[in-house]
């Protein structure tokens, strides 16, 4: 018995469907289109920043050329200029070095002259000052002594012996300082100009202050620290001067610790006697180490003998 075959079953479609399918189909040819578009857009971009940076990188080298090609120039020269400001800088000064030595010989030639010019204008102000201390007394004349010029050595001293001069002269302060001139010695007489040109007025405070700054022994310690180092030697007299001398120029000390600075320094074989007796001053204490000392003398005499 033959079996009848089966019709296949047909697919149909809508004519809606068709229509939306075919503008499905168009609406994805236009958006290939447009993506197709825009690539070519993206790579005529891609290309144009590519020359872009070609024609910098082109600009670079050319630049970096430009730059070495100038910094050889800059070299060469810098390297003339130097030579030329060394050249020149010997040149100007072995022209320096000559001048001064020109102008050195020149001081020491006329050094004295000028020293000697300037000493007699102020013997003449020192004379014109004192011809009347006081106006409408008599003639204050004041007296020339044989004192030792100031010749830079122990400043403190020498204004010392002069500050005593002026009081037993009754010197006025006005007078002092053109007084003082008179006893410098000529190299001291030419440090007492440079002060002048310095400061237009000049006191005997001022003077006595500035002498003992630029004369004072700056490789010395203090005086208080040669004191305590003072230590005796030779004969007293000449160990008390020493010690007088730089005990004039400690200050603020009591006199209990000048007097135990003066006994440790003693010699050994008389410190400890003079300390039995507690000197309560330094003269005290002089006189007792001159007294020891000569008790010593005596007795190595007569040992002697």
């Amino acid at each position: 018995m033959q079996i009848p075959s089966k019709k296949p079953e047909s697919s149909s479609m809508t004519h809606e469907e068709e229509e939306e399918m075919l503008h499905d189909i168009s609406k994805l040819q236009e958006q290939v289109q447009q993506m197709s578009r825009s690539q070519k857009l993206t790579e005529a971009k891609i290309n144009g920043v590519e020359s872009k940076i070609k024609g910098m990188e082109a600009k670079m080298d050319d630049s970096k050329t430009d730059l070495k090609r100038d910094m050889a120039y800059l070299k060469t020269d810098l390297k003339t200029d130097m030579a030329d400001l060394k050249t020149d800088l010997k040149t100007d000064m072995a022209d320096l070095k000559t001048d001064l030595t020109n102008f050195l010989q020149e001081i020491l030639t006329n050094g004295e002259k000028v020293v000697k010019e300037t000493h007699d204008v102020n013997k003449r102000v020192v004379n014109h000052d004192s011809i009347d201390s006081n106006v409408g007394s008599k003639t204050h004349h004041i007296p020339k002594i044989d004192m030792r010029k100031f010749d830079g050595k122990d400043p403190a001293t020498w204004i010392l012996q002069m500050e005593q001069f002026f009081d037993l002269n009754n010197v006025q302060n006005t007078q002092k300082v053109h007084m003082e001139t008179l006893y410098l010695e000529p190299n001291q007489f030419v440090w007492y100009q440079w002060l002048c040109s310095r400061k237009q007025f000049i006191t005997w405070a001022i003077f006595t202050k500035e002498l003992i700054t630029h004369y004072e022994d700056t490789k010395s310690n203090t005086f208080f620290g040669q004191l305590i180092s003072l230590k005796q030697k030779g004969p007293i007299m000449e160990y008390i001067e020493e010690f007088q001398k730089l005990n004039i120029r400690v200050k603020d000390i009591p006199e209990e610790h000048r007097i135990d600075v003066f006994i440790g320094s003693l010699k050994d074989n008389i410190q400890h006697d003079v300390r039995l007796w507690e000197p309560d001053s330094l003269e005290k204490a002089f006189r007792l180490e001159r007294k020891m000392e000569s008790k010593i003398m005596a007795t190595r005499k007569h040992t002697t003998c």
